[in-house]
């Protein structure tokens, strides 16, 4: 019958081909060169690590020497199970056939756990066991080496070696302590095991310069099966935080030892720590009187100790083991968060100009571009081949188009945006001077953005390119900076050019601080970012086109049709079905429909729309209102970017000047005309008096339908 240690060899040798090559294939975690014949590390501690995630050691010496079978098996799958519980990766050390794992597969912790010939493998041993293709469980020190090679700087074990007894006669010092003064590791342990000479191990640890805390409310140093040895630690953390804070500020001072982080076994199991401890120094008796030496000594005295005990030193000590991952791991997420948040902070932008107390009635958070508009003169454009045409430089960003735009019209919104430090921002900047760019970050090492627009004769897009890769840079960190004028505003516009955590960032506040919040989506792909998630329901409104409203509804999982209706009367109809949904949680919806003008969708009153932000959700009657567009002649068009961004703007500025729903509707739709027959996305000739809703006296009435 073959054995469990014949399983293992043959579970690693008779991989599938495409197994092992994966196995091969896996990117190392650092650069070395033994990292591809030495080292294997899991795919799921690898994909961990890369993306700063918590990871957590586990040794394995207590699977093939701790513990007898089944109860090493159980307990270190319940430890794993634990630390993922926890929020971190659980990554057992193991050397397997001559080769150092880090994170184990469960059918190699199985066969493991039943092996009769594992190598105990500490420091001194590796290079042997490496060398000859052995199986072993790695104790303290192999495993802090193991995870200090491949980046964890957490790990987890029930209690660490010491000085034993006598030893300042014979010398018998555990290797654990000299690798905690050469590896720069945080290493979570219940402190000291009893049988050892505690107090000489505190002073080696000392002379090793190795940083020693208790875990939580003294500092009385644990042994091992009781919280108290009677020695106390020169430092005490009370909680994950601290002891993430002393670990990070060992790593960055760049010291080559390591950090011993003391937690005592929970205080439900230690009341049998007396028993446990006349026990001990029976065990410690029997071998003086068998002459048991080295590493035989430690296992000896637990399964004597388990066997006075009748069991109850194995049930305490797997009990310190469990309470140990859960410290470690809660330690390791609280790490992985602080690094998270310092990187964050390194990389967050600030404004160019001190942040100002002053408040303001609108925020616009978006892009902005420098925009290169080239127009064919013929009705078509070859692709390639050159065509001839004009090239035309304006500055865009629908961010940056929406507050020109209102600021045109009265307002002082305050737009948050992000720039390179180059000249593109020089001249975007200088260009907007009438505006408020006191939030806008400019970035040392980032380009700004640029969109380049090849279109028609007649103003039709035909291709557009963007290198828009900086405006992920406008995060919720940075944009967080703002928070008091934020709060403040009446409404806050975002532009679907920015991450989907700093949406969810704005419509979370939205939902906290009743804040009204505008979505310009930008495009169908940038359209499903606040629907992703529930941040769409803090939304007051949106004005997407119809394309944009079918791939928010897709989000939702909203069935929509297959191919854009033509006809006017079809698309009214898509329009209004597909605004339903939405308006069970949104305010009003402007659909922009190009030529066929636009429809505002909403809540009932007196026979029209309203837009104002409304002051409480109730259940309410919905309607359409469909405007046609103000006429414009085919030499009058000259660009077709900007026409949307100066409609949003205009409706915004009305909207905050408490003007009707009819008289901001006309305001949008002079706007977008005034830019359709301009080269910039906002025409210079925007004023309130260019948009004067009185100048529209020949447009006819909008049409009125019910929203079933």
């Amino acid at each position: 019958m073959a054995t469990s240690d014949d399983v293992l060899s043959k579970y690693i040798r008779q991989k599938k081909p495409q197994e092992q090559e994966k196995v091969e294939q896996e990117p190392s975690w650092k650069d070395k060169p033994l990292q591809d014949s030495l080292f294997r590390v899991h795919p799921s501690v690898s994909r961990a690590l890369a993306e700063n995630k918590p990871v957590v050691a586990l040794e394995s010496a207590i699977i093939t020497h701790g513990m007898p079978y089944p109860h090493n098996l159980s307990t270190t799958k319940d430890v794993e199970a634990i630390v993922r519980a926890e929020g971190a990766t659980p990554a057992t050390v193991a050397i397997i056939e001559g080769k150092v794992h880090v994170g184990l597969s469960s059918e190699e912790l199985d066969c493991l756990a039943g092996s009769k010939n594992s190598v105990k493998v500490s420091r001194r041993d590796l290079p042997y066991v490496v060398s000859k293709g052995l199986t072993g469980g790695t104790t303290v020190s192999a495993t802090m080496i193991a995870a200090h090679y491949v980046g964890i700087p957490v790990f987890v074990t029930g209690g660490i070696g010491g000085v034993h007894r006598s030893g300042e006669k014979n010398l018998d010092i555990s290797a654990d302590l000299t690798e905690l003064g050469r590896t720069s590791i945080a290493v979570v342990s219940a402190g000291v095991k009893s049988i050892l000479d505690i107090g000489r191990t505190l002073e080696f640890l000392e002379t090793q310069g190795v940083c020693v805390a208790s875990y939580g409310s003294s500092k009385n140093f644990p042994a091992f099966f009781s919280p108290q040895s009677g020695f106390t630690s020169p430092y005490q953390v009370s909680n994950p935080e601290e002891a993430a804070t002393l670990i990070a500020s060992c790593l960055s001072l760049g010291l080559q030892s390591g950090v011993l982080l003391a937690v005592p076994i929970p205080e439900e199991h230690a009341a049998a720590g007396q028993q446990i401890e006349d026990a001990i120094q029976a065990a410690v008796a029997q071998v003086s009187v068998k002459g048991i030496t080295g590493r035989d000594v430690t296992p000896f005295i637990l399964q004597k100790v388990n066997e006075l005990t009748k069991g109850k030193s194995l049930q305490a000590n797997i009990a310190l083991i469990r309470n140990n991952a859960r410290v470690g791991s809660q330690i390791a997420c609280a790490l992985s968060k602080q690094r998270i948040e310092r990187d964050v902070r390194s990389k967050t932008p600030h404004p160019r100009q001190p942040i100002s107390d002053t408040v303001t009635d609108i925020v616009v958070i978006g892009g902005i571009n420098v925009d290169f508009i080239a127009k064919g003169k013929a009705k078509t454009i070859h692709f390639g081949q050159t065509n001839p045409g004009s090239v035309f430089q304006s500055f865009g960003g629908v961010g940056r188009n929406i507050a020109d735009s209102l600021s045109r019209l009265g307002q002082r919104p305050l737009l948050i945006s992000a720039t390179g430090a180059d000249s593109h921002s020089d001249a975007i900047l200088n260009y907007c001077k009438h505006m408020n760019t006191s939030a806008v970050a400019r970035l040392e090492e980032q380009s700004t953005a640029t969109y380049c627009a090849v279109i028609t004769e007649g103003g039709e897009l035909s291709l557009g390119l963007g290198d828009m890769d900086i405006h992920q840079h406008i995060t919720e960190h940075y944009v967080s900076q703002f928070e008091k004028q934020l709060l403040s505003a009446t409404l806050v516009c975002l532009d679907g050019n920015i991450p989907v955590s700093t949406i969810d960032y704005i419509c979370s506040n939205a939902k906290k601080h009743n804040i009204n919040v505008w979505y310009e989506p930008t495009d169908s792909e940038k359209a499903c970012k606040p629907f992703l998630s529930d941040a769409w329901k803090s939304l007051s409104y949106s004005s997407p086109n119809l394309a944009e409203l079918c791939t928010m509804n897709k989000t939702l999982g909203y069935s929509t049709p297959k191919e854009l209706p033509s006809s006017l009367e079809e698309v009214l109809s898509v329009a209004m079905a597909l605004s339903r949904p939405l308006l069970e949680h949104l305010h009003c919806l402007v659909v922009t429909l190009g030529a066929d003008g636009l429809l505002v969708c909403g809540e009932h009153d007196a026979g029209s729309v309203n837009l104002q932000p409304r002051k409480q959700i109730r259940r309410r009657k919905l309607c359409a209102l469909h405007y046609s567009a103000l006429p414009l002649t085919g030499k009058e068009l000259i660009n077709v970017s900007g026409a949307g961004d100066s409609l949003a703007g205009a409706l915004m500025a009305g909207i905050l000047q408490g003007r009707d729903t009819d008289s901001c509707v006309r305001m949008g739709l002079m706007a977008a005309r005034l830019s359709l027959a301009s080269p910039h996305p906002i025409a210079p000739t925007l004023t309130l008096e260019s948009v004067d809703p009185d100048k529209i006296q020949t447009q006819p009435k909008p049409t009125f339908m019910w929203i079933e």
